[in-house]
């Protein structure tokens, strides 16, 4: 870890608006950040020296590309992450938790950890009421699009599922899950389906001014910080008002929004 580093990365997220203290959920692509001294680790430091002792850092450990319908197993101590490579540095550094989700899990490591963490295993989608993603605007987060642009939001999935929209769903899947013993159960989720849709999360943009959303730059890489609620707020009543307005028609030109 590079202290020099990490301090600056702490000023800069500071400008940018995130909040000593706060629950912050991250987004990120490492490799936007050029060659950091330290690496990961200098990243992490620089984000919970931003948050202090107080904060709660939270980065998703999705892991969708490996536990599928045809490898339905997941271990909330052994399964990668298929997000990057920030996150799966996170998921492995020494006091993460981990939610208890095959597809959709999330670590955290903080005061609050624990607590947003502790439910999500009892959901049956991907982003349902007891997931971080949910619970982030009660906590007053923020999210942290870092190097990343505004498109891989997860949080957006959970708004998602509120409405419904027709693009959303697949079927059911049958998934086993090991938990921090070595204890295994199975249960069956709902999981996305989103065949032939692009998702167009960065249509947020439109829907979000200052100070919901803000634009700032972490050692010469530009972030976007967003409020949770406000998000929360605006992306459900435009999917109220638009149940497509979040996706793109990439597949067949036939007939796409029965599809």
């Amino acid at each position: 870890m590079n202290s020099e580093t990490a301090g600056q990365i702490a000023d800069d997220l500071a400008a940018a608006g995130i909040r000593r203290g706060g629950v912050l959920l991250v987004h990120a692509s490492l490799r936007s950040l050029g060659p950091v001294p330290g690496g990961a680790e200098t990243v992490v430091q620089g984000l919970l020296t931003a948050l202090g002792p107080e904060g709660t850092l939270l980065m998703p450990a999705l892991s969708y590309a490996h536990v599928t319908p045809q490898r339905p197993v997941f271990d909330v101590r052994l399964t990668l992450s298929n997000v990057g490579a920030l996150p799966e540095y996170f998921r492995t550094r020494p006091g993460t938790r981990r939610s208890l989700h095959p597809t959709h899990s999330v670590c955290a490591i903080g005061r609050l950890a624990a607590e947003i963490l502790a439910r999500h295993g009892e959901d049956r989608t991907p982003c349902g009421p007891r997931s971080p993603f949910r619970l982030l605007p009660e906590y007053g987060g923020q999210i942290l699009m870092l190097g990343c642009g505004l498109r891989p939001n997860t949080s957006l999935h959970g708004i998602e599922e509120l409405s419904e929209p027709p693009y959303l769903f697949g079927g059911t899947v049958t998934y086993r899950l090991i938990g921090w013993e070595g204890e295994a159960t199975e249960a069956v989720y709902r999981v996305h389906g989103f065949r032939g849709w692009a998702q167009r999360y960065d249509r947020v943009a439109a829907l979000l001014a200052e100070p919901a959303l803000r634009c700032g730059r972490v050692l010469q890489t530009p972030v976007y910080v967003i409020e949770a609620a406000a998000l929360w707020s605006a992306a459900a009543s435009a999917l109220q008002q638009d149940p497509w307005f979040f996706v793109e028609w990439i597949g067949p030109a036939d007939d796409a929004k029965t599809q």
